[in-house]
């Protein structure tokens, strides 16, 4: 039978004219909708489930309720502003009274017409410029937590984190005067055969195992060298120094030169942060210095005879995490000890650009991601933290940015000024002295790559100023590591700049005095003729 909803004009699909019964029958409607039936539809369409919220209607919705609390919020704080300062009595009114009337009063005022057309927008506040700023701020914060909270749902896999191992200790080792330690590493020819003698501090982060990387046993044959990297203070396996400076440091590499056999004069090799041990040992030790070769090499960035241009060119160039870091170490040293702590000192393997915070080219981020790098640089870092000491460390940082106790300018080559007056005159003329000069009398070479960001070439250009002397070897299309690290082209091209043609290692040879020789020789010679008359006698 057909009702009073039958009928073509009621088929299925099509929804019934509303009925006074419908008032009556409103909460089962909301009962049936929350199990999913649309109060209303008829036919085919009268068990459809409601279709899920989209992710954009959550966001609108959730836009809406954060500008509404935003909105209330911001009015309970202007409330308070004008109760506390607003008030004909306060202070501010008092001080500030005719800001209104003021050229800075106006320009508030005229913006505040323009922002009129936004007031629609805004579900009861008037105030656009009260209530806006505050929901742009709580609308960032909402966003920055729906971010986060994205962020770690989402099921990334974690890299294997690799954990620092501390070896065996391994280093040969020599007592210096004041009952130090200090551990070495000796590479090249044997002592007595060696054409040429290297000495070579390491860098921050660094320890003797780096030497020169990657070089080859056989170049160092070609060319006859000794070649000699130590422990620094404190890293590795030497022991730490209670007052460690540049001066000290200086007098350690003399020490183990001259504990190790090195009776002539040595090259010393400073790269990066370790150049200044370099130019220590130039400024305090000049005369067993045959020459200094330097990579990238490192000055102060707070020298006071830097220029301003070229202050401006070495800081621009590095993030802001670093020049943190600098001023740390130079104002407040001891919150350093926190950040090495979550870094190197983690007991976890880490990359050196995050740890030490540097912006580097393009070629250096390629060699850094090179297993054979990857290898040699946790095994370096490993024998670098191995007394787990950060004191040392802060002292390498300090010692960067803090007065040297000498300027570069020391190391020039000039003539030496003779005292003023009469007596010295005198003594000038009457003892036929040659004209004497200071300064360093060897050469120095500088190696510095052209896309460097560690130590950028601006540094290179302010030692070229103040030594004009130095020669300069400016590397296109080179970073930070990839012209000393693993190079053997590279290491060639140093070594035949430093000492020319090779002529491999010194022949030891034994010299015999002749007239013993033929002495002996006649000796031997009237025993063998005694010898034989009583032998013919018998027969």
């Amino acid at each position: 039978m057909s009702g009073p909803d039958s009928g073509p004009e009621f088929s299925a699909g099509r929804p019934r004219p509303w009925r006074p019964d419908d008032l009556l029958n409103a909460n089962s409607n909301t009962e049936r909708a929350a199990y999913g039936v649309v109060p209303g539809v008829v036919g085919a369409n009268a068990s459809q489930p409601v279709p899920p919220e989209t992710v954009g209607g959550l966001v609108r919705e959730f836009s809406k309720a954060a500008a509404e609390m935003a909105v209330e919020f911001g009015k309970g704080c202007r409330d308070i502003v004008r109760q506390s300062l607003g008030n004909r009595d306060s202070v501010l009114v008092r001080s500030f009274g005719k800001v209104r009337d003021s050229y800075l009063g106006k320009i508030v005022t005229r913006l505040r017409g323009k922002l009129r057309f936004i007031n629609e927008y805004l579900p009861e506040d008037k105030e656009p410029l009260h209530a806006w700023s505050v929901i742009v701020f709580v609308s960032f914060l909402a966003f920055a937590a729906l971010y986060v909270n994205s962020e770690s749902t989402v099921s990334t896999p974690t890299p294997e984190i690799k954990k620092i191992y501390i070896h065996p200790p391994s280093a040969a080792r020599i007592m210096l005067p004041d009952g130090r330690y200090i551990a070495y590493k000796e590479q090249g020819v044997p002592a007595d055969r060696a054409r040429f003698s290297i000495i070579a501090p390491h860098s921050f982060l660094s320890s003797r195992l780096a030497g020169i990387p990657g070089l080859k046993a056989s170049l160092l044959e070609e060319f006859g060298i000794r070649l000699l990297s130590y422990d620094l203070p404190g890293f590795g396996e030497s022991d730490p120094h209670p007052n460690r400076n540049l001066e000290s440091s200086a007098m350690d590499m003399l020490l183990l030169a001259d504990a190790v056999g090195i009776n002539d004069k040595f090259w010393v090799v400073g790269y990066s942060s370790g150049s200044m041990h370099a130019w220590a040992a130039l400024r305090y030790i000049p005369d067993r210095l045959a020459g200094a070769a330097m990579f990238a090499p490192m000055v102060n960035p707070y020298d006071s005879i830097m220029t301003r241009e070229e202050r401006r060119r070495t800081w621009e160039k590095w993030a802001r995490s670093r020049k943190f870091l600098y001023f740390l170490a130079r104002r407040f040293p001891r919150f350093l000890s926190y950040f090495y702590h979550r870094s190197f000192l983690s007991g976890k393997h880490g990359q050196i650009d995050k740890w030490l915070s540097l912006s580097l080219g393009r070629r250096d981020k390629a060699l850094i991601e090179d297993p054979i790098y990857e290898e040699f640089w946790q095994r370096d870092l490993e024998e670098s933290i191995r007394q787990g000491n950060v004191k040392p460390f802060v002292e390498e940082a300090v010692l960067q940015v803090s007065n040297w106790g000498f300027s570069l300018a020391d190391l020039k080559l000039q003539k030496k000024q003779q005292g003023k007056g009469v007596l010295n005159w005198l003594k000038f003329v009457l003892s036929a002295a040659q004209e004497e000069y200071i300064g360093f009398l060897g050469p120095i070479h500088i190696w510095q790559g052209m896309d460097d960001k560690v130590v950028p070439p601006s540094m290179t250009d302010f030692v070229h100023r103040i030594l004009p002397g130095v020669a300069v070897h400016k590397l296109p299309y080179e970073g930070h590591f990839t012209y000393i690290y693993f190079c053997d082209e590279c290491h060639r091209q140093i070594f035949t700049t430093l000492f020319g043609t090779p002529q491999g290692a010194l022949d030891i040879t034994i010299e015999v005095d002749q007239s013993t020789l033929e002495g002996n020789t006649e000796e031997q010679k009237e025993v063998a003729l005694g010898d034989s008359v009583p032998a013919q006698a018998e027969t």
